[in-house]
């Protein structure tokens, strides 16, 4: 079954306008609340391997979407259709953050990227070879987690002091145990198999102010997929990430020591809930010396994970500046060491 939203007043397509986070139809100007806006369900679906088509109800043409595509639009009349049975259910997002960085924002704030880097090559830093650019919700889990730590250090602190024609270095002992309880809420963790975790992570952090419950129509106009992995496959990776935190917390509490030796440290970490929730990204494609060069945009902040071409020339240039500039201020120096002035 697939999700079509239409114009109540002239029957066109509508798309979610990132702006006004309203429904918004592009031949009249008309725009809805989500909330309000009463859906409409056409339903016609075929299996076929692992591809799965759709008829659009619009043209009639058939939609071929992969078997984790939720979002998508018809290659014929571009109407942006959401697949229901791939919301619905134990599929159906809890969250979700929509965009709020339009394509012509995502484009420009790309080119502005682009500009501000002055060891990419010039054609390159140009920006005026972008090949696509593709809004798409990615499915995360954001994890509520509630982390135990409790650890035995011997510390040590020492006194130097000075008696007669001795040095003497005098040192003390100490027995030191910490117990912590920590909370995380909302941990990120990607739970899509396609897309490249260090990148999906390094889009962090997003503003959680913006967080609403999950409509469909927030998708109309965007890609968006299923997720791969659930919150339980997931959760060894959240672990790992924040016992990392925890351990390096138990760490910045004891200060004050000239040596610290661990005798044990348990960190035992719990998860006491987890949201499905789709996660705005802009998709930059971008053609430069014969690569296509693939970048990340948060679609809600606007940063951009990605990692460009950089100029051999420009690095030679700037690592002759940097060493003149040390050359003269060593001479400089020198010069005045010697007495120069």
């Amino acid at each position: 079954m697939i999700i079509h939203y239409k114009c109540p007043d002239c029957g066109s397509d509508m798309r979610f306008d990132s702006y006004s986070g309203h429904l918004a139809c592009d031949s009249c100007g008309r725009e809805d609340n989500i909330d309000s806006y009463p859906k409409e369900f056409l339903t016609h679906e075929f299996e076929e391997g692992e591809a799965i088509e759709y008829q659009c109800n619009n043209c009639g043409a058939v939609v071929l979407t992969e078997a984790d595509t939720v979002s998508t639009n018809c290659c014929f009349c571009g109407a942006g259709v959401v697949i229901a049975d791939r919301v619905s259910g134990s599929l159906a997002p809890s969250k979700v953050i929509p965009f709020s960085i339009s394509k012509d924002q995502a484009k420009e704030a790309f080119k502005k990227w682009c500009g501000k880097g002055y060891l990419l090559p010039k054609d390159f830093a140009n920006a005026d070879r972008i090949k696509s650019i593709t809004g798409m919700y990615v499915p995360f889990w954001l994890y509520d987690l509630r982390s135990k730590g409790d650890a035995d250090a011997v510390c040590t602190k020492k006194r130097t002091y000075t008696q007669g024609d001795y040095i003497y270095t005098e040192t003390s002992y100490f027995d030191v145990h910490r117990q912590v309880d920590l909370r995380y809420a909302k941990v990120p963790v990607d739970a899509s198999e396609k897309l490249d975790d260090k990148i999906m992570d390094k889009l962090e952090p997003y503003d959680y102010g913006n967080l609403k419950d999950f409509n469909t129509p927030y998708l109309v106009g965007y890609l968006a997929e299923k997720y791969n992995y659930d919150d339980k496959q997931l959760f060894p990776r959240v672990k790992s990430r924040v016992e990392k935190y925890v351990n390096s917390y138990i760490d910045s509490t004891i200060r004050g020591y000239a040596t610290t030796s661990y005798k044990r440290k348990d960190i035992n970490t719990e998860q006491t809930n987890a949201e499905y929730t789709l996660i705005p990204v802009w998709m930059v494609s971008y053609d430069f010396d014969k690569k296509e060069h693939i970048f990340a945009m948060n679609g809600q902040t606007g940063k951009i994970v990605g990692k460009p071409p950089i100029s051999k020339k420009r690095v030679a240039a700037w690592f002759a500046g940097v060493s003149s500039i040390t050359f003269v201020t060593l001479k400089t120096i020198a010069w005045f060491m010697g007495g120069g002035i």
